[in-house]
């Protein structure tokens, strides 16, 4: 199970507005925004799964974390650790639909729609027999 901890900088700015931009010093590029607190979480979690998910599915090395007190901090903003599994990002990208385009004779699609056919089911159950598959990893 890959877990991970990272710490992420929550900046609320300095215009007064409400929200917070989440920055992660060891992840340039890996940056988020809420309107308030606990949507400024939850996107935190959200992006650093993807973000680290990428990475490895990118075989790139992940940095380790800096300690939360030797994070620089701007004005106003707070350092928060933030935890995700990436092994439940890759289970949700791996059983993520893919829409696939196929033809088959007019005559066979009117008889399927009579009988009331799930096409995308028969065509999974169909390719797990070819494949000789018996679960989806």
């Amino acid at each position: 199970m890959a877990k991970y901890l990272f710490p992420a900088i929550f900046d609320p700015g300095t215009d007064n507005s409400p929200g917070y931009t989440v920055t992660f010093p060891d992840l340039p590029g890996c940056i988020t925004e809420g309107s308030n607190m606990s949507e400024a979480l939850f996107m935190a979690r959200d992006v650093l799964g993807g973000f680290l998910y990428g990475m490895e599915e990118d075989n790139e090395t992940i940095p380790n974390p800096t300690p939360p007190s030797e994070v620089i901090l701007p004005e106003n903003a707070f350092v928060s650790l933030i935890e995700v599994r990436t092994d439940f990002v890759r289970d949700i990208m791996q059983n993520k639909a893919v829409k696939k385009t196929l033809t088959i004779p007019k005559w066979l699609n009117d008889v399927a729609e009579e009988e009331n056919i799930n096409f995308s089911h028969l065509l999974q159950f169909a390719l797990k027999e070819e494949l000789n598959i018996k679960s989806p990893n």
